[in-house]
């Protein structure tokens, strides 16, 4: 099978165009070589977490490489079996000397479509960065993707026991997969999101004091009352090596789930990372779409792989999105329709080609 040539600074030209590329090269079995990775950044090529994401990858498929080295901005990635389930662990802070907190979400998100692939069960523990800057949050995966990745048939459980902030890391997070090989994954239709059923939100925080994590979670509740809504608000103290603190937002529909969050930063007071969450909230719950705009970016590939059409309202359509579906579409017999404009709500439709 002849290799297939991404230019990975193509659209959003960060690591997701990697990542979608690894992802669709393990399930295919097509190899592919992808230049310019993430030119346009302020350090190109293959960052710690990066190189990861194509170690662990190339580990369950059995992968032939080259390229596969920190600061490379070409690799090519030559799958030599279908993907194997197994027991995996894997550490971002091995890929660079002083460790790192590169994202443990963002390597699990390029393993589990192919380990649900897999013919049988797999475990996958990953070490890094649980709630770092420019990746979803662990809750982000525990509780929007994996579940609506449920409703598509693919059976996953997490669990984590140690977060993760920037710039230590230290993390470590698992998830049980049960793999089943040759059955296709369930369409979705996303058109709608039905009520609201519930909204529930975290105050995480750890090596700080309690206090930070009451004011994140006092300031999400005068924010949200404020809008005629009761949430249940919880504050967490959680395992840690470094300090940190995140709040997360969860939206249970009747149609779809949706997640939302903010990290804590030194000299960032409590009071804005809970305002920043709460905003991205109600810019998607008064859109009337189905689908926050980070999660629509990651269920364009799971719904590609659906045996049947899929539909789904954003309350943003992003560079992100627009790109993956253009990778999308380089490995997969599909037609991606985005209609509405970048930044702007919009609706997509998956179908097969013609």
């Amino acid at each position: 099978m002849s290799a297939l040539t991404i230019d990975g600074s193509y659209g959003e030209g960060g690591g997701q165009v990697l990542r979608s590329a690894l992802t669709l090269s393990a399930l295919t079995g097509r190899p592919v070589q992808i230049e310019r990775i993430r030119a346009g950044r302020k350090n190109p090529g293959l960052q710690a977490q990066h190189l990861t994401g194509v170690l662990a990858t190339a580990r369950i498929c059995d992968a032939t490489l080259e390229g596969a080295r920190l600061g490379s901005t070409t690799l090519t990635f030559s799958p030599r079996r279908p993907p194997q389930a197994g027991e995996y662990r894997f550490d971002v802070a091995e890929q660079r000397q002083g460790g790192s907190a590169g994202s443990v979400t963002l390597v699990l998100h390029t393993l589990l479509l192919p380990l649900g692939r897999a013919e049988g069960s797999s475990r996958v523990t990953v070490r890094g960065g649980t709630h770092v800057a420019w990746s979803p949050p662990w809750e982000h995966l525990e509780r929007v993707y994996l579940p609506m990745l449920g409703r598509m048939g693919l059976a996953a459980r997490a669990d984590i026991r140690r977060y993760g902030w920037y710039p230590a890391g230290g993390g470590e997070v698992s998830v049980e997969v049960a793999g089943q090989a040759g059955r296709a994954l369930s369409p979705l239709d996303l058109s709608e999101r039905g009520e609201l059923r519930c909204l529930t939100g975290l105050s995480l925080y750890a090596n700080l004091p309690s206090h930070v994590g009451e004011r994140q979670r006092h300031r999400m509740a005068e924010v949200l009352e404020e809008t005629g809504l009761s949430p249940h608000l919880e504050v967490r103290q959680v395992p840690a090596s470094t300090p940190g603190s995140a709040v997360f937002l969860l939206a249970e529909c009747q149609h779809a789930v949706a997640g939302f969050s903010a990290l804590g930063e030194r000299g960032k007071p409590a009071e804005r990372v809970a305002e920043e969450a709460c905003a991205a909230f109600l810019h998607w719950y008064r859109s009337g779409a189905a689908v926050e705009m980070h999660l629509a970016d990651q269920l364009l590939l799971p719904l590609a792989l659906a045996g049947g059409p899929s539909t789904l309202t954003t309350c943003r359509i992003t560079r992100h999105l627009l790109t993956n579906a253009w990778v999308v579409q380089h490995f997969l017999p599909v037609r991606i329709q985005i209609e509405g404009d970048e930044g702007r709500p919009g609706r997509v439709a998956i179908v097969a080609a013609l």
